[in-house]
């Protein structure tokens, strides 16, 4: 058995920690940092196949010094730029032998589309083009199908098909309790934003005018063992105080003290209480900077603009950087607008939660980052943020989808309302004069402003599209009605249309900055 002087950084080892279910477990762990308090040994342990906001400081009592695996000592194989490669010991930077050998590169994320190939028999039948309903006289018997739906990983850089997919819901029980046929989608209004030339940085590596594009997602080429390990302790913001989950880079100073104090009207942070207590003596903010965009009951959505107010965008993604780890931080906020939620009390407006977006997003983006603070969680606050940034998109006339990668709870999120809003648009439609409902995949895009890709994905994740009879069919079980109806029984907090007072800009004008 190894003694606890031996253990260094890299070690794997079973360590012991208590689950949801408070019981007590051995996962295998990585150390990734010791130090030395007052003659004690502490050990920074990251659980492999965990999330990182588990990590934590550990004693040499909770770990297995019997089942330890010390790192292995391999040469540092040179990379293409002739850098040496990450350590051995990083299990989350491995690259897979297979990828090395092929000369392939490890793909960034792709989009998942549902490629529909329609039989050739199809053609044979009157009306049959791909945007043309088709009829069908009989009930329908799920377990009959004339051919199978093929599913393809397309990159996003693959041309997505253009055709309406046409649709029919139906009760898997056959019954005609709603059935829908597909319709003819109608044209979207175009996107207004163009990109704009002049906003890429020069040759010689001077901006030549402000940049208006940009992405947060994190390059984890750059990650290293200091920004794999938390370094602020607690956070104290209002009555709150809120133990980060990732590393934020707060200046070197603050994070050896024990608290971190924040002001929670202009982020502005203290090193002590008595800092904290001479700053809020002058700072006169009651509410986020920027526009109150929205507002009903004690509910309120402020735009900020990233130029307009660096300060206080710049504060707010070291905040958010403490909770989100697929995301880096950008000093040079002036290309995204941030939308802050905030509570109203007697005190002011406190922050709830918030959502970036680029002011130009090629790629269709309406969020950038979105984050709930984890006092405000489980509350139907993430939905609300998620939701308002779909009626944002609504008014602008486009469609938009959160930047990928999403975080597990995001992606949670994200998932659990498209698909409540998707099965809300399905199961609202009527009959008219003893037919079946139609519509089809871009109508409901429409409708929701969600993305025709989102759209299909969740489709396929209720597992809705059936093919029957020459036509794409969508199966509404009854337990999926069931459930859809409790869960919208539980969602009490909804953007109000009419409360929101939000005029879209062209920022492709120069003129708007």
């Amino acid at each position: 058995m190894a003694e606890v002087g031996e253990i260094i950084e890299g070690c794997r080892l079973p360590v012991l920690r208590r689950n949801q279910d408070n019981e007590d477990e051995w996962p295998l762990a990585e150390i990734l940092s010791v130090k030395d308090i007052s003659g004690r040994k502490l050990f920074y342990v990251h659980y492999i196949d965990f999330n990182k906001r588990l990590d934590e400081w550990v004693t040499h009592e909770r770990l297995d010094l019997k089942k330890i695996q010390f790192p292995k000592k391999e040469a540092k194989t040179p990379t293409k730029n002739g850098l040496p490669g990450s350590r051995p010991g990083s299990p989350e930077r491995e690259v897979p032998a297979s990828a090395q050998a092929s000369g392939k590169t490890l793909p960034i994320p792709v989009q998942i589309t549902l490629r529909f190939n329609l039989p050739k028999e199809r053609e044979a039948i009157p009306g049959g083009e791909p945007d043309q309903p088709l009829s069908s006289s009989s009930c329908l018997q799920p377990n009959h199908r004339s051919t199978k739906r093929k599913v393809e990983v397309v990159s996003p850089a693959t041309p997505v098909p253009s055709e309406t997919v046409p649709a029919s819901v139906f009760p898997q029980n056959g019954s005609a309790r709603r059935a829908v046929a597909a319709q003819p989608g109608r044209k979207r209004k175009s996107n207004c934003l163009g990109t704009d030339e002049d906003s890429q940085d020069s040759s010689d590596g001077i901006p030549s005018a402000p940049r208006m594009t940009g992405s947060l997602v994190s390059d984890r080429s750059h990650d290293d063992i200091v920004t794999r390990m938390k370094n602020i302790e607690c956070i104290e913001l209002g009555r709150h105080r809120l133990k980060p989950w990732y590393f934020s880079p707060y200046p070197q100073e603050l994070t050896t003290l024990p608290v971190l104090y924040l002001c929670e009207f202009c982020l502005k942070y203290g090193r002590s209480l008595k800092c904290l207590q001479r700053h809020l003596t002058k700072c006169d903010l009651r509410h986020p900077p920027g526009n109150e965009i929205y507002r009903k009951g004690t509910i309120s959505f402020f735009e900020i603009d990233g130029r307009k107010n660096k300060s206080y965008s710049q504060n707010l993604c070291l905040l958010a950087k403490c909770f989100l780890d697929h995301k880096t931080l950008y000093y040079d906020t002036d290309p995204f607008l941030f939308y802050v939620m905030t509570e109203y009390d007697s005190k002011g407006f406190h922050i709830v939660g918030y959502f970036s977006k680029e002011k130009e997003s090629t790629e269709d983006y309406n969020v950038a980052c979105i984050l709930t603070l984890p006092p405000y969680q489980r509350r139907g606050y993430g939905k609300l943020l998620i939701e308002f940034s779909y009626e944002l998109s609504k008014v602008e006339g486009k469609t938009g989808t959160p930047e990928k990668p999403l975080s597990d709870l995001g992606l949670l999120s994200y998932r659990s309302y498209w698909s409540q809003t998707i099965l809300e648009i399905l199961m609202g439609l009527k009959s008219e004069s003893g037919e079946r409902p139609q519509i089809t995949i871009n109508e409901i895009s429409e409708i929701t402003s969600i993305k025709k890709e989102d759209v299909i994905s969740t489709l396929q994740y209720l597992n809705l599209i059936n093919y029957y009879k020459g036509q794409y069919i969508l199966t509404l079980s009854e337990d999926i009605v069931d459930g859809h109806e409790r869960a919208m029984l539980k969602r009490l907090l909804r953007i109000d249309s009419k409360c929101l007072h939000f005029t879209p800009k062209d920022w492709s004008k120069r003129g708007k900055w």
